[in-house]
């Protein structure tokens, strides 16, 4: 049975230091100008929150056990005082450590995971297009071989951690020709930021994750040499497969995240917010409401923390990659959909307070219908959910 070891709670209590010191005081106020903290990043890299998951080599942790469990922690935790600085994280090393380090040549791992590790630069991970996102057969970006060069062309959409001053590379996904079947080839490739031809677009204006860098990128005859091809060709569909399932385990604990801060902040609301001459938290209809949010939060936390658990088996050899696959996409949907009503719970309880920015949970309702949406929506969740379950497929 899984549990939370001594080590992870104590782990846990250190990032929840660092995030109330660090990231608190200053959150509303990079939320209204819309300010990504550049210089947030490598302090979380000195914490080693980007390294937890990489070997001692590169800089990162080593650990041997637990892993992706720790990795959860830290975003649970950074959720909890933003979500933002919570999908930095989860991004910079989901979607752009990981597919390095799992996929890639010892020369680009080499290359480009110490910085990337010590949080002094950042990666993305170019797979939703205009036109394809969880379609992502569709994709239209194209890359050819032109001697020892790739040229692309094509575009990208909604990409985190895309455009900061110390974003050093992008992945990008891109049909590389047809299977034998006459489906589409797709490859992963790595742009060095910078690169002729790769342009970032203007930052989106965004409902929520203010804090979160996000951009749409273009790419027109980018050449890059053929060595930045990561893993082999035609395996990038696999690839982000693989990125999608660890990922969705990590969104659904940014979404405890925001449960949990929801309830500790509507708790103390209820206790003190004085209608009727008696805490408004002495009534059942907001009592009961908290009661419901108090099961959610439990309920999340624990498929959650079972899937990281589970993943940290399969890097063991323990499990399968079907039961990880299945625990991810239960934990997804039930987690993000919680931390939604979580939101709309918080504020209603707040009340007219709720509507207004100066208190956290309008920022909390905000951030929170995103996450139904990215690494998967809660419709594709349900897909792979009846899928596990052996249902005929349309």
């Amino acid at each position: 049975m899984f549990e939370l070891s001594q080590d992870h709670e104590d782990f846990r209590r250190l990032v929840r230091e660092f995030a109330e010191a660090e990231i608190a005081p200053h959150i509303a106020d990079w939320d209204r100008k819309h300010y990504f903290p550049t210089e947030l990043v490598p302090k979380m890299g000195e914490l080693g929150l980007f390294g937890l998951v990489a070997p001692e080599e590169y800089g990162g942790a080593g650990l041997a056990e637990g892993a992706f469990t720790y990795q959860c922690l830290a975003i649970e935790e950074l959720g909890r005082v933003d979500q933002s600085i919570g999908i930095t994280l989860s991004a910079g090393v989901g979607l752009g450590i990981n597919p390095i380090l799992t996929y890639g040549s010892a020369e680009q791992k080499q290359q480009w995971l110490p910085d990337l590790v010590a949080g002094r630069a950042l990666a993305g991970f170019g797979l939703t297009e205009p036109e394809a996102g969880s379609d992502a057969a569709a994709t239209r970006t194209r890359a050819r071989l032109d001697g020892d060069e790739w040229v692309i062309n094509g575009a990208k959409a909604f990409i985190t951690n895309s455009g900061t001053d110390i974003t050093s590379v992008v992945t990008v996904t891109a049909k590389t020709g047809e299977n034998v079947d006459g489906s589409p080839q797709l490859s992963a490739i790595m742009v060095p930021a910078g690169t002729p031809g790769f342009t970032v677009e203007p930052g989106y204006e965004k409902l929520g994750w203010h804090v979160s860098d996000t951009h749409g990128l273009s790419f027109d005859d980018c050449r890059v040499p053929a060595a930045n091809l990561l893993g082999e060709q035609g395996s990038g569909f696999r690839q982000f497969l693989k990125t999608l399932d660890d990922g969705r385990i990590a969104i659904s604990a940014l979404a405890v995240g925001l449960a949990q801060a929801c309830l500790e902040a509507t708790t103390d609301y209820a206790g003190s917010r004085i209608a009727f001459g008696k805490p408004i938290g002495a009534n059942q209809g907001v009592a009961f409401p908290l009661a419901d949010l108090a099961v959610m939060v439990e309920a999340s936390r624990l498929l959650t923390y079972k899937a990281a658990w589970l993943k940290d088996e399969l890097t063991a050899g323990r499990r399968s990659v079907r039961e990880v696959k299945q625990a991810a996409a239960i934990c997804k949907v039930y987690s993000t959909e919680a931390a939604v009503t979580a939101t709309r719970i918080a504020t209603q309880v707040f009340g007219g307070n709720g509507f207004m920015e100066e208190f956290p949970v309008a920022r909390f309702y905000r951030d929170a219908k995103i996450l139904e949406i990215g690494e998967g929506t809660s419709e594709v969740q349900r897909m792979v959910i009846a899928r596990g379950l052996g249902l005929p497929q349309a």
